[in-house]
């Protein structure tokens, strides 16, 4: 690896001295046409177009210029894709700071797995905590209560409280393609009271024990709304909407760190990109469910 440090610190050098070389030619084209400009009378053809009277002269393009420009690009394509180890190129896939960082983090990464993939579960809130404090208590506050209202509050979150104040007062989704959860006291839902009953057969049957006969009608019928994006089940119908049957679970919670999330003060990015790996999703998601504050 060394070898190729200093091989491509050369050609590091050579870019350096390019870029002043151009600026050097730059500077001495520019000083000869400035001085052309007060002494050189002009003669040739000049073309048919007129700007107010004033045409210009039907100039042949630079040999020079023209030279050059065809040298560059030819030079720009060898630069990019020529094999390493040849002269004057930089090939695509070889040696960089960047490809270094990315391999190092793999590796780190990699070891960080091994280690802790089979952590206990006060491992795991530990750890957890750790990465919450870094990448969510920003918006959720240090104690998970939302700050204010300006996040989810994550300390009733998966309870029925929490389920009964997004059928009220609607979410903003995880990118599904039904889209965001409208209010739906006032609209397909006429009183708390039927938001309760929904509520009740989610708890007993779609989230709870998977048994429905404990749900009545009533409660069946107000589930029937929910349903109507959820499915019967509370599956999502084919991932066009949440799955409430994990809804207050780790699979949950590792869900909406991969999607993302739709919010009132801004949007929740997804760690689906490389900043958690799924040991830390799965340590946040034991840690949010742990109580712990």
């Amino acid at each position: 690896m060394s070898w190729l440090s200093e091989y491509y610190g050369y050609i590091n050098l050579l870019a350096i001295a390019g870029a002043v070389a151009t600026v050097v030619i730059t500077a001495f084209v520019a000083a000869i046409y400035f001085k052309n400009i007060k002494s050189a009378k002009k003669s040739g053809e000049l073309s048919s177009d007129s700007w107010d009277g004033i045409k210009e002269y039907k100039n042949p393009l630079p040999l020079g210029w023209a030279v050059s420009f065809l040298v560059l690009c030819i030079w720009a394509i060898w630069y990019m894709l020529a094999p390493a180890g040849l002269p004057f190129a930089y090939p695509l896939g070889a040696y960089s700071q960047i490809g270094e960082y990315n391999a190092e983090v793999a590796a780190y990464n990699e070891k960080f797995t091994a280690q802790w993939q089979n952590a206990d579960e006060a491992t795991l809130i530990d750890m957890g905590e750790s990465v919450f404090i870094v990448q969510c208590a920003p918006c959720h506050g240090l104690d998970k209560s939302g700050i204010g209202g300006k996040a989810a509050d994550l300390t009733v979150w998966g309870s029925k409280a929490a389920v009964v104040d997004s059928v009220v007062h609607g979410s903003k989704g995880m990118n599904y393609l039904l889209g965001e959860m409208a209010p739906m006291l006032g609209g397909l839902v006429s009183s708390e009271g039927e938001i309760s009953l929904a509520v009740e057969y989610w708890s007993k049957y779609v989230s709870g024990t998977q048994d429905a006969s404990n749900a009545n009608e009533a409660e069946y019928n107000a589930w029937m709304v929910c349903a109507s994006c959820h499915g019967e089940d509370g599956s999502g119908m084919d991932a066009a909407a949440p799955d409430l049957r994990n809804y207050g679970k780790s699979a949950f919670v590792t869900e909406v760190l991969n999607r993302g999330k739709d919010g009132y003060i801004g949007n929740m990015p997804s760690f689906n990109d490389g900043r958690l790996t799924d040991i830390q999703k799965q340590a946040v998601s034991a840690y949010v469910l742990s109580g712990k504050q």
